[in-house]
């Protein structure tokens, strides 16, 4: 059994996300401890729990120590099996981070699976859906992946609610990615969201996204408005994502959302603040989806080869444990907040 510390690195829930998609690939059983042991609410929460068993279903597994503010599981693997499966948090916890760990094992299960995950769509401190869907879902698709993500129903936290159903086709291959270049870029787009707000929040968000941009040297703009009438919605909050695509593959994402009291004018303009930090750093990816594409790179046939624009603690993290738990080596240039080469072998043993 593979032991791991769930505080290395970063010590987030991430490690455990990690640890549970590769043990379900790999076919090792694995012992995770100190998880999230020095956050402020330690151990396992809702959205944690629900990881774990959504794991467990999707790879037949056996689990213990799964209770609220446990910092110890063990997880011990069957064969993955694909499906129909529905998960529902009972939190506005975030569902694109369930997402992280369960569409890797769905793409090597033994047939095509459609999952339902209820929670949080648009949460702060993790991908708001509408980057899954613009920014990250793009590359997965170049590198072979057949995966769609359909919003139902949208859900801000703390309320949450909302919706979401992923269709994943099983791949017996992944394509490597190799992107370093940033070549030329194909214009700014964006989603601003709201619901159980009057429709001028989207519309001013938007403005001032688009009216930053312009001042940046990005006159073209364009950014879509979806807002859920008030009353209509199972939560309250608005977001905004925007995005740009690069000549060479390279995808680059800045986002922000709406709190109690923060000016729409504000959103927007965070958002637009995001994009273009990381757009400054002349990489083909931004910080965020670097660290997404860690565990991906892992899966490919052959060595990937990407440039960031910011080395995170997070993306540092996943190598370390990607290395701790397979034979699947990287190499990464750069300091930690700077500009950054990440390669990586690839060719994990997917049992």
């Amino acid at each position: 059994m593979i032991e791991i510390d769930g505080s290395v690195g970063e010590g987030g829930g991430q490690v455990l996300r990690i640890c549970l998609a590769l043990s379900a690939l790999t076919g090792e059983p694995t012992r995770i401890k100190n998880i999230r042991i020095n956050r402020e609410s330690p151990g396992l929460r809702n959205q944690h729990l629900t990881n774990i068993h959504a794991i467990a279903k999707a790879a037949c597994a056996k689990t213990s120590g799964l209770q609220i503010g446990s910092s110890e599981i063990t997880f011990s693997p069957g064969r993955r099996r694909g499906g129909t499966f529905c998960f529902d948090i009972k939190t506005a916890g975030s569902t694109t981070l369930i997402l992280q760990s369960l569409i890797p094992v769905l793409a090597f299960a033994d047939e095509r699976s459609t999952v339902t995950l209820i929670g949080g769509t648009n949460n702060p401190l993790a991908p708001q859906v509408d980057y899954i869907v613009n920014v990250l879902n793009p590359v997965l698709a170049a590198m072979g992946l057949t995966y769609d993500l359909h919003l139902i129903r949208r859900g801000f936290y703390p309320r949450g609610g909302g919706r979401i159903k992923a269709l994943i086709e099983p791949v017996d291959v992944l394509h490597a990615i190799n992107v370093v270049d940033v070549g030329t870029l194909k214009g700014v787009e964006g989603i601003s969201v709201s619901s159980n707000l009057p429709r001028h929040v989207v519309q001013r968000q938007a403005q001032a996204a688009m009216e930053y941009c312009a001042r940046a040297g990005y006159p073209d703009t364009r950014i879509a408005c979806e807002a859920e009438p008030e009353g209509r919605g199972t939560s309250t909050g608005s977001g905004i994502v925007l995005w740009t695509e690069t000549s060479t593959g390279g995808r680059l994402g800045g986002d922000a959302l709406g709190a109690r009291g923060k000016p729409a004018e504000l959103v927007g303009r965070e958002a637009a603040t995001n994009l273009l930090v990381q757009l400054s750093k002349e990489a083909p990816f931004d910080m965020h989806l670097g660290d997404q594409l860690i565990i991906w790179m892992a899966l490919a046939k052959q060595r990937s080869r990407i440039a960031v624009a910011e080395l995170t603690l997070h993306a540092l993290t996943a190598a370390r444990v990607i290395e701790t738990f397979t034979d699947c080596p990287f190499n990464i240039k750069g300091e930690l907040g700077d500009k950054g080469l990440i390669e990586c072998k690839g060719g994990i043993a997917v049992a």
